[in-house]
């Protein structure tokens, strides 16, 4: 499994980061396009659709997210749109772990399937628009989300249940634990942080998301800093109470070692959004 983990996440970086600082944003927004199709694809299966349905939901999402590409949404950060998205991932996420796993079942299907194509789009919409900005403001944006999931792993297996007996959410992923979560928390702020002198010391022309934040003042910062790791939270759990629902431990098998798509993106859906709509309060 390991192997298998380490020759995948290879092939993906050997992918990934060249189109990512390549000298035009297309190459890695053209390859993002690929991976919320087959994401959407993924999502399909999760909601019980047929093989051919599941195709669909991934041909929807592609045609979806290429219109946006066309109609020149990229270059346009919209303020009334990230704020929409962002609220509605903070209200229906809520919503969703507060009714648990049994909630899940009671939506019907013609309503959460478009509800998540609707969410993938807008997630690589706000990734495409991230690196149009420039590579190091959406590497700040992944790497927040991948030191909040690294950070909190690490702080969940030391101390978790050590100083808050009551599980994160005992009923969708047993294994998080609040130490866990306020891990995940100080080792972004750290992060963010070592992030904000680097921008001063190479003077980068398109600032990261954390310089953004830390202009609107250190109150500001932390905020939004606190805000958002939870929001990666919410994220993934959202995505394991689904799969719980679904009654599978993958979203899918695309990716050998690490599951699906969705396994490795569930915590940026929130995310992404949320960066940009912060983005479009402090241009």
């Amino acid at each position: 499994m390991l192997k298998q983990r380490i020759i995948t996440a290879l092939i993906l970086l050997a992918l990934l980061l060249p189109a990512l600082f390549a000298g035009q944003p297309e190459p890695f927004i053209f390859l993002t396009l690929i991976l919320i199709a087959a994401g959407a694809w993924e999502w399909g299966r999760l909601n019980g659709l047929g093989r051919l349905a599941s195709v669909l939901s991934g041909a929807l999402a592609l045609a979806g997210c290429a219109g946006l590409w066309w109609g020149g949404w990229i270059a346009q950060v919209s303020a009334t749109l990230w704020l929409l998205a962002g609220a509605a991932w903070v209200l229906l996420g809520a919503w969703i772990l507060l009714r648990s796993v049994p909630g899940w079942g009671l939506w019907p299907v013609a309503l959460r399937w478009p509800v998540g194509l609707v969410a993938l789009c807008l997630a690589w919409l706000a990734l495409a628009q991230a690196r149009w900005l420039g590579p190091n403001f959406i590497l700040s944006v992944l790497v927040l989300v991948w030191a909040a999931d690294v950070f909190a792993y690490f702080a969940g297996r030391a101390l978790g249940g050590r100083w808050i007996p009551v599980k994160l959410a005992a009923a969708i992923s047993p294994g998080k634990s609040w130490e866990g979560v306020i891990g995940g928390i100080i080792g972004v702020l750290i992060v963010s942080l070592c992030w904000v002198h680097a921008d001063r010391y190479f003077e980068f022309t398109v600032p990261s998301l954390h310089t953004r934040l830390w202009q609107q003042g250190e109150w500001f910062w932390l905020a939004a800093l606190v805000f958002l790791s939870a929001m990666s939270v919410v994220g993934d759990l959202v995505e394991s109470l689904i799969k719980r629902s679904a009654g599978v431990k993958d979203s899918s098998g695309l990716l050998p070692g690490h599951g699906g798509v969705l396994d490795r993106v569930d915590a940026l859906l929130p995310t992404l959004p949320l960066a940009m709509m912060l983005v479009s309060w402090t241009a």
